[in-house]
């Protein structure tokens, strides 16, 4: 059997200031992965860049072997039965494949999205056929991926657990550029209890089982404030909340988190961020 490749361990990192600044950021966390964002990640106004900065950013994390990854505005619904909402989510998740390819980010994360409003649910699922599936199969086969990330449930959406993928996925039949970001607290949120010994593994196993092998391309690490199957989307720092410590040691042993970058959307600044790095580092490697 090959070496087991260690997974990048970083974090989200702000952007305010400029890329050398997120980049400063970076280093400062001792961050092998980064995610960032390219435009307002609560509104719909896109942000041209600076191609000069994009330039010395790709290149700066390409030297340094630093994983890029983008997030898209929350705002995006592909569910939404707004047309302004459908239209502009279509936009926005062009433009950031567009500026991925622009910083040298590996991927795209967008949230599954959700039926509101009252739409039926099943309705609003088939919209992602019609608005993203062309979006897919216009983009780059070489270019940046495209990771749907499960939501802490709640409400109509579209793909909480891990098992409402395989539906989704579907949908966009399995296109090769579309993978998976999973968030621990937004599984624990909708109700995979990856706290108990044991549950991260299945939670794993039963997201490789609804997307196949080699989807999952990201992890978003983050504990949780609140206890099992709180629809509640709010972080606590590793080890601080209701899944704990073990549970992410418990991941990195897992065949389908083998290389996958791994990067913290934790609470504090930046000695907290460092410290949620250097924590995670000493469950990959212990």
């Amino acid at each position: 059997m090959p070496p087991r490749k260690p997974s990048a361990v970083g974090s989200h990192v702000p952007v305010a200031g400029g890329l050398v600044k997120a980049l400063a950021y970076a280093r400062e966390i001792g961050a092998q992965a980064v995610q960032i964002f390219v435009s307002n990640p609560r509104g719909w106004a896109p942000s041209a860049g600076d191609p000069a900065h994009d330039e010395a950013f790709r290149e700066d994390c390409g030297a340094s072997g630093i994983a890029v990854y983008v997030h898209a505005p929350y705002l995006v619904n592909f569910g939404s039965p707004t047309e302004m909402t459908q239209v502009k989510s279509v936009e926005a998740v062009r433009h950031c494949l567009t500026r991925a390819t622009a910083v040298g980010a590996r991927a795209v994360v967008v949230h599954a999205g959700s039926a509101v409003a009252g739409a039926h649910r099943d309705e609003a699922l088939a919209q992602l056929r019609t608005l993203l599936l062309p979006l897919l199969e216009s983009a780059e086969p070489d270019g940046p991926r495209l990771l749907v990330e499960p939501t802490a449930g709640g409400g109509q959406a579209l793909a909480a657990t891990v098992q409402q993928l395989e539906p989704w996925f579907a949908q966009l039949d399995h296109h090769p550029l579309l993978g998976v970001c999973l968030d621990t607290c937004h599984a624990f949120a909708a109700g995979h209890d990856v706290a108990l010994p044991g549950g991260m593994k299945k939670t794993l196993d039963a997201l490789v089982k609804s997307v196949g092998r080699g989807r999952l391309a990201l992890v978003h690490a983050n504990d949780s404030k609140d206890p099992l199957g709180s629809l509640r989307d709010r972080h606590a720092s590793i080890g601080a909340g209701h899944i704990g410590k073990d549970a992410f040691a418990e991941l990195f042993r897992h065949s389908a988190t083998r290389g996958v970058p791994v990067v913290v959307e934790t609470p504090g600044d930046a000695s907290a961020h460092r410290h949620d790095i250097e924590l995670l580092c000493a469950l990959r490697d212990g």
